[in-house]
Order: structure tokens, then sequence, then C-alpha cells
């Protein structure tokens, strides 16, 4: 079993799989939006792709069409599809220049530029000869399709990392980490690209296929875990924003910036753990009326701010009433959203993970951790023992 064959297999299976994959997403409850529709859109590029290239190696489009050779760019396509997803997912499509008005266009020339010349120079020249000067015109149109997916690369990157202030809604649902490692991985892809091309000319256009085994398999791999990891975010998103429409909470993610005045004068009757608990009583009320503990990123110092105390009294009141701690204070109140959310019917098809994040948590790994610390069960556990019937 050669790696030429385990390569081509590869082809053939990621192929199929991508196809497969392009159903489920279209056929999902999400399937329409257009962010999916151009992630969608992506992967079947890819997919077309590499089953194209695994035709090629088997033999299976020569002569055809009065063809010699089949070797449409496809992948040509993939940043501009790239690149709508994203705008469409960060919701600045009114923002930002539509760059299929000119890949769908030029991806067409290229197609009837290389039939044109295939079908020219298959009847005036030797097969040996009409491989060599093939191999030149493919490099030459490879050539271009890096640069300009390399630019739209650069430029989805640029709009990824520099104009966070244009998309503040999707910030306050996603940290968008798992975009900023694609891309990050992505650069890896085209330094692989680049290598490739390198030694294709450098053999004079001839046994250079080993060059690309690398390629495909790296951004085959990437982008369909792209494809999987943006399909569970849009529907994370979807949910959060259900969940946070129920909650009431302002959907650009500005929680209440309201301020309370606790009172900090002492009648000569009360003792101090009397004046502590009338003022922890007013700060209760604050946070739970203002869900200030649904921001992920509310602290002491916050909470100072908001009342004028200071952070250490602030903290003697909670430790001395609450007898916690003030993150284990919030947590609780985070904990017991979380447990109304996990049992309303509404919600019995969401995500754990969306639940979790809407009632205040950074991440689904604090989520279980905290979770299990305050009940002794881990969230999925907690819900199928609360919805399980006691047998008599």
């Amino acid at each position: 079993m050669t790696i030429e064959y385990l390569f081509n297999l590869f082809l053939l299976i990621s192929a199929l799989h991508g196809f497969a994959f392009s159903i489920v997403l279209f056929s999902s409850k999400n399937g329409r939006e257009k962010s999916m529709v151009y992630l969608n859109l992506l992967i079947l590029a890819i997919s077309i792709n590499n089953l194209q290239s695994w035709a090629l190696e088997k033999g299976l489009l020569q002569n055809k069409f009065a063809l010699e050779y089949m070797q449409f760019s496809w992948h040509f396509l993939a940043m501009p599809f790239l690149y709508m997803f994203l705008v469409h997912y960060l919701d600045l499509p009114q923002k930002s220049f539509n760059v299929l008005k000119f890949a769908v266009p030029a991806f067409i020339l290229m197609v009837i530029a290389q039939i044109s010349f295939v079908v020219y120079y298959s009847d005036s020249a030797s097969q040996e000869r009409l491989d060599y000067i093939y191999e030149r015109y493919s490099s030459l149109e490879e050539f271009f399709s890096m640069l300009t997916s390399l630019s739209f690369f650069i430029y989805s990157m640029y709009i990824l990392y520099k104009k966070e202030n244009l998309f503040p809604k999707i910030l306050s649902f996603d940290n968008l980490k798992w975009l900023y490692s694609f891309f990050i991985l992505s650069s890896v892809g085209y330094l692989l690209w680049i290598l490739a091309l390198v030694v294709k000319i450098s053999l004079n256009f001839s046994d250079f296929l080993f060059s690309y085994y690398p390629l495909r398999v790296f951004t085959t791999v990437l982008i369909y875990w792209l494809g999987y990891q943006g399909f569970k975010q849009i529907r994370i998103l979807k949910e959060r924003e259900n969940i946070r429409k129920s909650l009431l909470i302002d959907l650009n993610g500005n929680f209440s910036v309201d301020t309370i005045k606790v009172d900090t004068e002492k009648s000569p009757s009360q003792s101090q753990a009397e004046r502590h608990k009338e003022q922890f009583q007013e700060i209760d009320d604050f946070i739970k009326s203002k869900k200030k503990y649904l921001s992920t990123k509310y602290t002491l110092q916050d909470l100072a701010k908001d009342t004028e105390l200071s952070s250490s009294t602030l903290s003697l009141i909670i430790n001395n009433i609450a007898k916690k701690s003030f993150t284990d204070y919030l947590n609780e109140m985070r904990i017991d959203l979380a447990k109304t959310l996990l049992l309303d019917p509404e919600y019995s098809d969401y995500t754990i993970t969306s639940i979790g994040l809407e009632s205040g948590f950074n991440s689904k790994s604090t989520f279980y951790t905290v979770f299990k610390k305050h009940t002794g069960n881990t969230p999925v556990e907690f819900k199928k023992l609360a919805l399980t019937p006691i047998n008599g």
C-alpha cells in the first residue's frame, strides 16, 4: 500500500464526507442562514476539488469532451466563500464588499480559458508536449488563484483582528477564539501551498504531485474542522440569542450600568453585624435586579464602583453575611439560573454550552466544574436525574 494510494483514498473519502456533511448542514435547523450557506459552499468547493483530483489520478476524466485534462480551480472559490461566511457571521454584510461579484465571474473565465487552451493544443501537440505546456499554464492559473486567495485571506484577517468595534453584538455571544485559531492555522496552509508550487516549478512541472500531499490533507482537514465548528457555533449563537431575549437582556450585550447608593450611616443602636446585614440586602437586591451575575467579567471592583463602597468592605460584608466569597456568591446565582434553564421544556433541545454561557459562565469547562462543585453532579447528570420519574 503506497503513499500515493493512501492519498488518493483520502481524497475520495474526504470528498464523499464533504458532500454528506453539506447535506446535513443544509437540512439542519439553521442551514438556510446566510453564513451557513456560504460555509456550506466552502465545504462543497473543497469536496469537488478533492473529487476532481481523485478522478484525475484514476484517469476517469481523460479523453472526455475532447479534453485530456480537467483541473478546474475549485479552490479559487474557497477563500471568497470563507470571506462571505465571515462577514455574515459577524453581521457585517452592509459594511463589506461582496467579493463573489468578482470571484464567480473570474472562476467562470478561468474555466472557459482552460477548456479553450486544452482544445486548442490537443490537436497540435504531442502528448508529452501537451503535458508540459498544460502544467505550465495551470501553474500560472494556480499562481493567480493563490495571490487572489491570499488577498482575500489577509483582508479577512484584517476585519477579524482590527475591526472588533464593527461587531459588538457577536462578541457578546462568541469570543471568536475558534475563528482566530482557524486563521492562524490557515497561514500554515498558505506556506504549504507556496512550498508545493516552488517544488513544482523547480522540478520543471513533472513528478511533483508528492509536494501537494501535505497541502491537500492539511487544508481538507482544516476546512472540515471549520465546518463542524461553524455549525456548532451558529447553533449556540441562535440558542443564546433566544435565551437572552427570554431573560430580557440587551442583545448588544450591554448590561445595566445603573448604580446604587448603599447606606453607610450606622444607627447608634445597630451593631456592625446588623449594619452589614442591611447593606448586604441592598447589594443582593441590586445584583439580582440588574442581573449583574450574568456578566462574565463582573468583578468585586465593578461592584465597588456601582455601590461606592471599597472592595475590602464589600468582601467583608459578603463573607460575613453570605458566608462565601464574592465569586462563589455570584456563581450560586448563575447555577440557580442554569438549573431553571436546564429543566425548562422550552430549552430541552438546547446545548449545555448555550445554557452555561448565558447563565454567566465564560466557558463550558468552567460551567461544568462550578456546577458539579455546587450540586455534586454535572449539568447532564442533574438534568437526567431531575427528569427521570421516581418509581414507587
